[in-house]
Protein backbone atom coordinates (compact mmCIF):
# COMPACT_ATOMS: atom_id res chain seq x y z
CA UNK A 1 0.00 0.00 0.00
CA UNK A 2 2.87 2.38 0.90
CA UNK A 3 6.62 2.34 0.29
CA UNK A 4 8.58 0.66 3.07
CA UNK A 5 9.33 3.20 5.81
CA UNK A 6 12.90 4.03 6.75
CA UNK A 7 14.13 1.86 9.63
CA UNK A 8 15.89 3.73 12.44
CA UNK A 9 17.67 1.89 15.24
CA UNK A 10 17.14 3.45 18.66
CA UNK A 11 19.99 3.58 21.16
CA UNK A 12 19.61 2.85 24.85
CA UNK A 13 19.85 6.05 26.87
CA UNK A 14 19.10 4.91 30.42
CA UNK A 15 18.59 1.57 32.18
CA UNK A 16 16.52 1.30 35.35
CA UNK A 17 18.91 0.00 38.05
CA UNK A 18 18.07 -3.14 40.04
CA UNK A 19 17.57 -1.10 43.22
CA UNK A 20 14.61 0.69 41.58
CA UNK A 21 12.93 -2.41 40.18
CA UNK A 22 10.25 -4.46 41.88
CA UNK A 23 12.02 -6.95 44.16
CA UNK A 24 9.45 -9.66 43.43
CA UNK A 25 8.22 -9.36 39.83
CA UNK A 26 4.49 -9.71 39.31
CA UNK A 27 2.58 -11.44 36.55
CA UNK A 28 0.94 -9.00 34.14
CA UNK A 29 -0.84 -10.45 31.12
CA UNK A 30 1.26 -13.62 31.30
CA UNK A 31 4.60 -11.82 31.58
CA UNK A 32 6.69 -11.31 34.71
CA UNK A 33 7.28 -7.59 35.23
CA UNK A 34 9.58 -5.69 37.60
CA UNK A 35 8.74 -2.24 36.19
CA UNK A 36 6.18 -0.41 34.11
CA UNK A 37 7.81 2.77 32.82
CA UNK A 38 5.38 5.21 31.25
CA UNK A 39 4.58 8.88 30.74
CA UNK A 40 7.90 10.49 29.66
CA UNK A 41 7.82 14.30 29.89
CA UNK A 42 10.64 16.84 29.99
CA UNK A 43 10.89 19.56 32.62
CA UNK A 44 12.07 23.06 31.77
CA UNK A 45 15.31 22.21 33.59
CA UNK A 46 15.94 19.45 31.04
CA UNK A 47 15.31 16.38 33.18
CA UNK A 48 13.06 13.62 31.91
CA UNK A 49 10.24 12.60 34.23
CA UNK A 50 8.40 9.31 33.89
CA UNK A 51 6.21 7.10 36.05
CA UNK A 52 6.61 3.50 37.14
CA UNK A 53 3.17 2.05 37.77
CA UNK A 54 4.36 -1.15 39.43
CA UNK A 55 6.52 0.72 41.93
CA UNK A 56 4.10 3.65 42.49
CA UNK A 57 6.77 6.24 41.71
CA UNK A 58 7.55 9.29 39.70
CA UNK A 59 11.11 8.97 38.44
CA UNK A 60 13.55 11.57 37.16
CA UNK A 61 16.29 10.87 34.64
CA UNK A 62 19.12 13.38 34.19
CA UNK A 63 21.02 14.08 30.96
CA UNK A 64 23.57 11.46 31.90
CA UNK A 65 20.90 8.74 31.98
CA UNK A 66 20.87 8.42 35.78
CA UNK A 67 17.55 7.51 37.43
CA UNK A 68 16.40 8.90 40.76
CA UNK A 69 13.10 8.78 42.65
CA UNK A 70 11.35 12.15 42.37
CA UNK A 71 8.31 11.05 44.40
CA UNK A 72 7.21 7.80 46.01
CA UNK A 73 3.53 7.50 46.88
CA UNK A 74 0.75 4.97 47.29
CA UNK A 75 -0.98 4.91 43.94
CA UNK A 76 -1.01 3.63 40.37
CA UNK A 77 0.49 6.28 38.05
CA UNK A 78 0.03 5.59 34.34
CA UNK A 79 0.62 8.93 32.60
CA UNK A 80 2.28 12.26 33.31
CA UNK A 81 2.25 15.73 31.80
CA UNK A 82 3.57 19.05 33.08
CA UNK A 83 1.56 22.28 33.27
CA UNK A 84 3.09 25.54 32.09
CA UNK A 85 3.36 26.63 35.74
CA UNK A 86 5.47 23.55 36.54
CA UNK A 87 2.76 21.53 38.27
CA UNK A 88 3.00 17.82 37.46
CA UNK A 89 -0.33 16.22 36.50
CA UNK A 90 -0.58 12.44 36.88
CA UNK A 91 -3.15 10.11 35.33
CA UNK A 92 -3.65 7.54 38.07
CA UNK A 93 -6.00 4.61 38.54
CA UNK A 94 -7.45 6.65 41.42
CA UNK A 95 -8.10 9.76 39.34
CA UNK A 96 -6.33 12.91 38.17
CA UNK A 97 -3.61 13.92 40.63
CA UNK A 98 -1.25 16.90 40.94
CA UNK A 99 2.26 16.61 42.34
CA UNK A 100 4.65 19.19 43.77
CA UNK A 101 7.99 17.44 43.44
CA UNK A 102 9.90 20.12 45.32
CA UNK A 103 7.57 19.75 48.32
CA UNK A 104 7.28 15.97 47.93
CA UNK A 105 3.49 16.04 47.85
CA UNK A 106 0.76 14.63 45.62
CA UNK A 107 -2.97 15.20 46.00
CA UNK A 108 -6.22 14.69 44.09
CA UNK A 109 -7.16 17.26 41.47
CA UNK A 110 -10.16 15.35 40.12
CA UNK A 111 -10.87 12.01 41.86
CA UNK A 112 -14.33 11.52 40.36
CA UNK A 113 -16.38 12.35 37.27
CA UNK A 114 -19.89 13.63 37.84
CA UNK A 115 -20.08 11.90 41.23
CA UNK A 116 -18.72 8.53 40.12
CA UNK A 117 -15.18 7.10 40.35
CA UNK A 118 -13.06 6.94 37.22
CA UNK A 119 -12.47 3.49 35.75
CA UNK A 120 -8.70 3.92 35.53
CA UNK A 121 -7.03 6.94 33.94
CA UNK A 122 -4.30 6.25 31.42
CA UNK A 123 -2.82 9.31 29.65
CA UNK A 124 -3.30 13.05 29.27
CA UNK A 125 -2.49 15.98 26.98
CA UNK A 126 -2.60 19.76 27.42
CA UNK A 127 -3.94 21.95 24.63
CA UNK A 128 -2.29 25.32 23.99
CA UNK A 129 -5.14 27.09 25.82
CA UNK A 130 -4.72 24.98 28.98
CA UNK A 131 -7.55 22.51 28.35
CA UNK A 132 -6.55 19.07 29.61
CA UNK A 133 -7.67 16.01 27.66
CA UNK A 134 -7.37 12.60 29.31
CA UNK A 135 -8.36 8.98 28.74
CA UNK A 136 -10.21 6.74 31.20
CA UNK A 137 -9.23 3.27 30.04
CA UNK A 138 -10.14 0.98 32.91
CA UNK A 139 -10.59 -2.61 31.69
CA UNK A 140 -12.22 -1.64 28.41
CA UNK A 141 -11.62 -3.76 25.33
CA UNK A 142 -13.25 -4.80 22.05
CA UNK A 143 -15.74 -6.93 23.98
CA UNK A 144 -16.27 -4.17 26.55
CA UNK A 145 -16.05 -0.80 24.76
CA UNK A 146 -16.71 1.43 27.75
CA UNK A 147 -13.49 3.46 27.85
CA UNK A 148 -13.96 7.22 28.06
CA UNK A 149 -12.42 10.44 26.80
CA UNK A 150 -12.69 13.56 28.96
CA UNK A 151 -11.67 17.19 28.75
CA UNK A 152 -11.06 19.33 31.81
CA UNK A 153 -11.44 22.82 30.40
CA UNK A 154 -9.08 25.56 31.55
CA UNK A 155 -12.05 27.24 33.27
CA UNK A 156 -12.66 24.12 35.41
CA UNK A 157 -15.56 22.57 33.47
CA UNK A 158 -15.38 18.81 32.95
CA UNK A 159 -16.74 17.38 29.69
CA UNK A 160 -17.28 13.77 28.70
CA UNK A 161 -16.43 13.67 24.98
CA UNK A 162 -16.73 9.92 24.29
CA UNK A 163 -17.82 6.92 26.35
CA UNK A 164 -17.55 3.99 23.95
CA UNK A 165 -13.87 3.39 23.33
CA UNK A 166 -12.26 -0.08 23.46
CA UNK A 167 -9.18 0.80 25.53
CA UNK A 168 -8.36 4.51 25.01
CA UNK A 169 -4.71 5.24 25.70
CA UNK A 170 -2.33 7.97 24.47
CA UNK A 171 -3.64 11.14 22.88
CA UNK A 172 -2.40 14.29 21.11
CA UNK A 173 -3.90 17.32 19.41
CA UNK A 174 -2.95 18.32 15.89
CA UNK A 175 -0.96 21.60 15.68
CA UNK A 176 -4.08 23.50 14.55
CA UNK A 177 -6.11 22.02 17.45
CA UNK A 178 -8.68 20.81 14.91
CA UNK A 179 -8.37 17.09 15.64
CA UNK A 180 -7.59 14.97 18.65
CA UNK A 181 -5.86 11.67 17.92
CA UNK A 182 -6.58 8.91 20.43
CA UNK A 183 -4.71 5.59 20.55
CA UNK A 184 -7.34 2.87 20.93
CA UNK A 185 -5.14 0.00 21.99
CA UNK A 186 -7.42 -3.04 21.79
CA UNK A 187 -8.75 -1.92 18.40
CA UNK A 188 -5.11 -1.59 17.19
CA UNK A 189 -6.02 1.80 15.78
CA UNK A 190 -5.71 5.55 16.18
CA UNK A 191 -9.04 7.38 16.11
CA UNK A 192 -9.55 10.94 14.88
CA UNK A 193 -11.85 13.02 17.08
CA UNK A 194 -12.70 16.37 15.40
CA UNK A 195 -12.73 19.30 17.81
CA UNK A 196 -14.09 22.12 15.67
CA UNK A 197 -17.45 20.81 14.45
CA UNK A 198 -19.62 21.83 17.38
CA UNK A 199 -19.48 25.13 19.30
CA UNK A 200 -19.82 23.40 22.68
CA UNK A 201 -16.75 21.25 22.12
CA UNK A 202 -18.66 17.99 21.80
CA UNK A 203 -17.08 15.19 19.78
CA UNK A 204 -18.72 14.30 16.49
CA UNK A 205 -18.01 12.40 13.26
CA UNK A 206 -15.31 10.32 14.94
CA UNK A 207 -13.40 7.97 12.65
CA UNK A 208 -10.38 5.72 12.34
CA UNK A 209 -7.27 7.62 11.27
CA UNK A 210 -4.69 4.81 11.25
CA UNK A 211 -5.11 1.04 11.51
CA UNK A 212 -2.01 -0.77 12.76
CA UNK A 213 -1.13 -4.43 12.28
CA UNK A 214 0.31 -6.89 14.78
CA UNK A 215 1.55 -6.34 18.30
CA UNK A 216 -0.96 -5.33 20.95
CA UNK A 217 -1.80 -1.86 19.73
CA UNK A 218 -0.88 1.82 19.91
CA UNK A 219 0.05 3.20 23.32
CA UNK A 220 1.58 6.65 23.93
CA UNK A 221 1.94 9.22 21.15
CA UNK A 222 3.62 12.52 20.29
CA UNK A 223 3.10 15.13 17.55
CA UNK A 224 5.47 17.19 15.45
CA UNK A 225 5.26 20.83 14.43
CA UNK A 226 4.24 19.76 10.92
CA UNK A 227 1.64 17.27 12.11
CA UNK A 228 3.66 14.04 11.96
CA UNK A 229 2.18 11.52 14.37
CA UNK A 230 4.63 9.44 16.41
CA UNK A 231 3.11 6.25 17.82
CA UNK A 232 4.54 3.80 20.36
CA UNK A 233 3.34 0.34 19.26
CA UNK A 234 3.38 -1.94 22.28
CA UNK A 235 3.99 -5.60 21.47
CA UNK A 236 5.70 -4.67 18.21
CA UNK A 237 8.92 -3.21 19.63
CA UNK A 238 8.59 -0.17 17.41
CA UNK A 239 7.71 3.49 17.26
CA UNK A 240 6.03 4.53 14.00
CA UNK A 241 6.30 7.96 12.38
CA UNK A 242 3.37 8.89 10.13
CA UNK A 243 3.33 12.01 7.96
CA UNK A 244 0.34 14.43 8.18
CA UNK A 245 -1.56 12.30 5.63
CA UNK A 246 -1.05 9.14 7.67
CA UNK A 247 1.66 7.65 5.46
CA UNK A 248 4.28 5.68 7.46
CA UNK A 249 7.66 7.32 6.84
CA UNK A 250 9.83 5.74 9.55
CA UNK A 251 9.90 2.80 11.94
CA UNK A 252 12.08 3.17 15.02
CA UNK A 253 13.26 -0.24 16.22
CA UNK A 254 13.64 -0.53 20.00
CA UNK A 255 15.50 -3.16 22.05
CA UNK A 256 12.36 -4.67 23.55
CA UNK A 257 8.82 -5.43 22.37
CA UNK A 258 6.85 -3.54 25.03
CA UNK A 259 7.21 0.09 23.95
CA UNK A 260 4.84 2.19 26.06
CA UNK A 261 5.32 5.88 25.30
CA UNK A 262 7.36 8.54 23.57
CA UNK A 263 8.31 12.21 24.02
CA UNK A 264 10.23 14.76 21.96
CA UNK A 265 13.27 16.41 23.54
CA UNK A 266 12.71 20.20 23.72
CA UNK A 267 16.49 20.77 23.56
CA UNK A 268 16.86 18.60 20.43
CA UNK A 269 13.41 18.67 18.81
CA UNK A 270 14.20 15.96 16.25
CA UNK A 271 15.06 13.45 18.98
CA UNK A 272 12.51 11.23 20.71
CA UNK A 273 12.82 9.41 24.03
CA UNK A 274 11.01 6.08 24.39
CA UNK A 275 9.97 4.09 27.47
CA UNK A 276 10.18 0.29 27.18
CA UNK A 277 9.26 -2.17 29.93
CA UNK A 278 10.70 -5.52 28.78
CA UNK A 279 14.18 -4.13 29.34
CA UNK A 280 13.19 -1.43 31.85
CA UNK A 281 14.98 1.17 29.78
CA UNK A 282 14.61 4.49 28.01
CA UNK A 283 15.77 4.64 24.39
CA UNK A 284 16.31 7.58 22.09
CA UNK A 285 16.43 8.12 18.34
CA UNK A 286 16.63 10.96 15.85
CA UNK A 287 13.68 11.04 13.47
CA UNK A 288 12.80 13.08 10.33
CA UNK A 289 10.56 15.68 12.01
CA UNK A 290 10.67 18.16 14.88
CA UNK A 291 8.50 17.91 17.96
CA UNK A 292 5.82 20.44 18.75
CA UNK A 293 6.51 22.33 21.99
CA UNK A 294 4.50 20.87 24.83
CA UNK A 295 2.34 23.09 27.02
CA UNK A 296 5.01 22.93 29.72
CA UNK A 297 7.45 24.72 27.41
CA UNK A 298 5.09 27.22 25.80
CA UNK A 299 5.36 30.85 26.78
CA UNK A 300 2.39 32.77 28.18
CA UNK A 301 0.45 34.65 25.53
Amino acid sequence: MFPSPTVIEAERFALLPPALRLAEPVDRHGVRRDNLLEGPSFTRAGDLLCVDLLNSRILSVDRGGRFSVALQYRGNPNGLKIHRDGTVFVADRDGLLVADLAAGTIEPRLPRAFGEPFRGLNDLFFAANGDLYFTDQGQSAMDKPDGRLFCLRADGRLQLLLDNLPSPNGLVLTPDDANLYVAVTRANAVWRVPQNLYPGGEAGRVGVYIHLSGGTGPDGMAISDEGHLVVAHIGMGAVWVFDPLGVPVARVAVGGRSVTNVAFDPAEPDTIYITEIDTGAIYRARIPCRGRAMYSHQEHA
